[in-house]
């Protein structure tokens, strides 16, 4: 491959949708960077799409910390020209089963600047990168939670529906400088992040979907790669729901 081929960044890749969708990416000819909290996860991930062919490169990366976004997004800008950054990196382990009124600041806190904050970092760390090469993509990965309002899950529901606000607001300010963005809001997906997520929400997800089987990441890597690709070019400030019908608007 081309050293000069467009690098496209993906956060949270180390595993479940992240990992698929820098696959994807990588298929589709970009150079991919995989940036991953866990250093060992991000290694292996980006070791297994190498063995694929595929030009991919581990950098660490913790969106909650600016200092780590501002040198992942240097360690990123030496390896060519920037086109895309995919905001997937967020807290979804574990995080329902608590009323609003019952949940604790700190944890509040701590999953609104992962998945709130930590997108804004990112984004606003690559910006430059992109806008000197001309405009690029920027992709939000969001949550039908946001737009279904699923109850015991305020904190994550307001997180998501943060990002979808930011993602027109980022839009709106960078439309004219050739740099698309927009938000993909997923349902219910199997993979790891979705193992702890109590049993009774699966099944609500089963019963309400138009299409009945499970949702898997490779349901959403074709969109975010159209996303992330040309023919997108006079897409912004959107967002799409994909969840099998689960929701639909």
């Amino acid at each position: 491959m081309a050293a000069t081929a467009p690098v496209v960044v993906v956060t949270g890749a180390g595993r479940g949708l992240g990992l698929a969708t820098a696959r994807r990416v990588g298929a589709d000819g970009h150079r991919v960077v995989l940036a991953e909290l866990d250093p060992a996860r991000g290694e292996e991930a980006a070791a297994s799409l190498r063995r694929d062919g595929l030009d991919a490169h581990f950098v660490p990366c913790d969106v909650a910390d600016p200092g780590s976004v501002a040198a992942m997004a240097e360690a990123t800008a030496a390896l060519g020209p920037v086109h895309g950054l995919v905001n997937n990196a967020g807290l979804a382990d574990a995080v329902g089963g608590t009323y609003f009124h019952e949940i604790d600041v700190a944890t509040w806190d701590r999953i609104m600047t992962v998945n709130a904050r930590g997108p804004w970092l990112v984004a606003r760390a690559l910006l430059p990168h992109l806008l000197a090469d001309g405009g690029g993509r920027i992709v939000n990965v969001a949550s039908d939670a946001a737009l279904y309002g699923s109850p015991r899950l305020a904190h994550y529901i307001a997180s998501k529906g943060a990002l979808i606000a930011l993602t027109r607001a980022m839009a709106r300010e960078t439309g004219d400088r050739g740099v698309t963005v927009n938000a993909v809001a997923p349902g219910l997906t199997e993979s790891e992040s979705a193992e702890r997520i109590p049993a009774e929400r699966h099944e609500l997800y089963r019963l309400n979907r138009a299409i009945p089987r499970p949702q898997r990441p490779d349901d959403l890597t074709g969109l975010i790669a159209f996303l992330i690709g040309e023919e997108s070019r006079y897409i912004t400030g959107q967002t799409f729901a994909v969840n099998g019908g689960f929701t639909m608007h």
